[in-house]
């Protein structure tokens, strides 16, 4: 994709940009006649044309329809999957898991960087003693796993739902930097120190003091020059984890033709079987799990994958939409909350649960207030009185028991909006609920994680199947991929 930037030569000629297919050029409005991107008439910028890039890593996810749970017999009687017809938009997802190399980039960033705060490096370390047992000699890869080049090409482990999606945010502030900088609006900037370092919503509200190296000219008569904003293109949407849905979409690969899909599909393979059906590769596994009690890699001289532990992503077959490693290797993180009824109670376009909604700070002056030591722009939750006070918000934030259309008489009061007394109503509904010792270790840090791992049955690998974890905490068996969503035409041309 080639950007070229203003200048004002072109402006005076007529002002042309080209982002990919996309132009600014002088047409009129189909509402007031009044021409768009034309100094003479106030310099109102309109942009034909554009198509989403491809992020760096992504692989397209087009979106539809399918059943979001259930497509085997439920072992554990969780009920916790109920089958549903819903609908996925269109979407991009890591072609593979989070890798050591990939997450030590990171590492090694923000070591460089927040040289002032070097707690902010410790706090984003994988956990490396997750691979330690009491009765198991893995001190290997307690000592080895996350740095020794033999393992680049692993996916990261030990890693909590929270650092993932901190992973997510920079990766997005990265991107952003990068393509600012290729397109000439920002100067490489290799000395950026603790907060001095770019931040996409930092700089979108003009408070990035980084090196710049062209501000955009100003259609508007009244400004010369401003900075790159959304409407000009150059922001990709922001990494994050897939939702629940999503990942169960992406995972099962359910490609149809002309509106049929021909076969139900238990595995992100074609066929019910855990090992390859075709005649040139027959037998062999198409994931790394544990095929039997004590057998993680097979018998000497004939090994089923070669890896008692996790395996180099791309070691197994991609399913129909390129990803690879959506079954074994390791769980993944996914974005939502966990519930036992999620499938049923969330919407059935675009399903997630786990909405949090937040304001930005504003000084008493209107201004966003100051950046934190990461450089992030301060937000604050919505207090349930101001949920309550928006008319344009009608729905529940699709995390608690009691929550649910506002016009309606359940989920009607702002104390049942508080999301703190709403999850206690129901896992501990009061002293009565106590003294007969019911508890529960789900709360609204509960996260889902999916897909099966190096130690799990191959039942595990089923996309629909579900667990949950404390989104403070990490194992040798949970990773993450990174999602971004689809703008625009969902087919993705």
């Amino acid at each position: 994709m080639k950007i070229r930037l203003f200048s004002f030569l072109l402006i005076a000629l007529g002002l042309v940009l080209s982002l990919g297919s996309c132009s600014k050029s002088t047409i009129k409005s189909p509402k007031t006649g009044w021409a768009y991107n034309d100094p003479k008439n106030g310099g109102y910028e309109y942009m034909t044309g554009f198509n989403q890039p491809t992020g760096p890593g992504l692989v397209f996810v087009e979106g539809g329809t399918f059943t979001l749970g259930r497509v085997a017999d439920d072992v554990r009687y969780d009920w916790n999957n109920i089958p549903r017809r819903v609908t996925v938009s269109s979407f991009y997802m890591d072609e593979t898991e989070v890798t050591n190399a990939d997450y030590r980039e990171y590492l090694h960033w923000l070591k460089r960087v927040y040289t002032d705060y070097p707690l902010v490096y410790q706090e984003a370390m994988p956990d490396t003693l997750v691979w330690r047992g009491a009765l198991a000699f893995n001190e290997p890869m307690t000592e080895y796993y996350l740095r020794h080049p033999s393992y680049n090409d692993y996916p990261v482990v030990g890693v909590t739902w929270l650092q993932a999606t901190q992973y997510c945010d920079w990766r997005t502030d990265r991107v952003n930097e990068n393509m600012l900088i290729k397109e000439g609006v920002l100067m490489l900037d290799p000395n950026q120190t603790s907060a001095k370092n770019f931040n996409t919503e930092a700089y979108l509200a003009g408070q990035y003091e980084g090196v710049v190296r062209q501000d955009m000219p100003n259609l508007d008569p009244n400004k010369t020059v401003r900075k790159a904003r959304m409407e000009d293109g150059f922001f990709f949407p922001k990494y994050r984890l897939p939702t629940e849905a999503e990942w169960e979409f992406a995972a099962l690969g359910l490609v149809a033709k002309e509106e049929l899909i021909d076969s139900k599909r238990m595995f992100p393979w074609r066929g019910n079987y855990t090992r390859n059906e075709d005649k040139a590769k027959r037998g062999t596994l198409m994931a790394n799990f544990v095929r039997g009690r004590g057998d993680y890699m097979g018998v000497s001289g004939s090994l089923n994958d070669a890896f008692p532990f996790t395996s180099p992503v791309k070691t197994y077959l991609p399913n129909d939409y390129g990803l690879y490693d959506m079954a074994g290797n390791v769980n993944e993180w996914v974005l939502d909350i966990y519930r036992p009824m999620s499938s049923l109670d969330v919407d059935e376009l675009s399903p997630y649960r786990g909405n949090v909604f937040k304001v930005q700070q504003r000084d008493a002056d209107g201004n966003i207030a100051e950046k934190d030591s990461l450089g992030r722009i301060p937000k604050r939750l919505m207090t349930a009185a101001e949920n309550a006070k928006r008319t344009n918000y009608k729905k529940s934030d699709n995390r608690n028991y009691r929550d649910g259309d506002s016009r309606s008489s359940i989920g009607s009061n702002n104390s049942e909006q508080d999301d703190s007394k709403s999850t206690s109503q129901m896992y501990f509904p009061g002293a009565g609920a106590s003294r007969l010792g019911i508890t529960s270790d789900i709360s609204d840090k509960s996260r889902v994680y999916k897909g099966g791992s190096w130690r799990d049955r191959a039942y595990w690998m089923i996309p629909a199947t579900r667990r949950y974890m404390d989104e403070d905490k990490s194992t040798d068996d949970i990773g993450f991929r990174c999602a971004m969503s689809r703008l625009g035409n969902s087919d993705g041309k």
